[in-house]
């Protein structure tokens, strides 16, 4: 495997733009990171809707975090 496999795999390439990129500028986390991940490489790597429904589970996770943390505050 090549560098450019692991360095910069095309199935998280854009128009000029690297997945990892976009969420460190946006200092997304892990959650909302793989989501964006797993939505911008729809179908690249694999089953589109396979790696949509990643993206969901990982958005739903974030969710649910968020709603805990909120029912936790005094």
């Amino acid at each position: 495997m090549g560098s450019e496999n692991i360095d910069h795999p095309s199935h998280y390439q854009g128009v000029g733009l690297e997945c990892i990129d976009v969420i460190e500028a946006f200092e997304l986390g892990f959650n909302l990171g793989n989501c964006i991940k797993y939505t911008l490489r729809a179908g690249k790597k694999g089953d589109r809707i396979e790696d949509l429904r990643k993206a969901k589970w990982y958005l739903q996770r974030e969710i649910q975090s968020l709603v805990e943390a909120e029912t936790l505050k005094p």
